[in-house]
């Protein structure tokens, strides 16, 4: 069982992604960073001085009398807030992150070199450097 436990670890595919678990979470933390103190500052001053980190509704709705005007006071004193404004810079987290994601995966797949290509015969897959098809047998260019 350990042979085939080392095996498995041994496997180019597991290192890989090892790999990406750990590049993934420091680019997270870069990305929540770059979000928080450089994106939405800059789009709380244009909206009137805005912290999205601190907008939150208080669910008690001040009936204890107290209006709190921090989010960090009215999680000091108990109170449930509803944090969309941190839900807002987590959403924009995300679609940063998926974004350059998207934009790796676009950029590796174009540099990925074909190994394949379809005969135009009989539509099959074959390898790009066939001379004939085995399908079909017709000559290819």
């Amino acid at each position: 069982m350990l042979k085939d436990f080392m095996a498995f670890v041994k496997r180019g595919n597991v290192l890989d992604l090892a790999v990406a678990v750990v590049i993934g979470a420091a680019f997270g933390g870069v990305v929540t960073s770059f979000v928080k103190d450089v994106l939405m500052p800059p789009i709380g001053l244009l909206l009137g001085k805005v912290d999205f980190s601190n907008l939150f509704i208080d669910l008690t709705a001040g009936r204890d009398g107290v209006h709190y005007r921090a989010l960090a006071d009215a999680q000091k004193a108990g109170v449930p807030t509803l944090n969309y404004g941190v839900f807002l810079n987590n959403v924009i987290n995300f679609l940063i992150i998926a974004f350059a994601i998207f934009l790796i995966i676009r950029i590796l797949n174009r540099n990925k070199q074909a190994t394949t290509k379809s005969c135009p015969h009989c539509i099959s897959t074959i390898p790009i450097n066939a001379a004939r098809c085995p399908q079909c047998t017709s000559e290819l260019e």
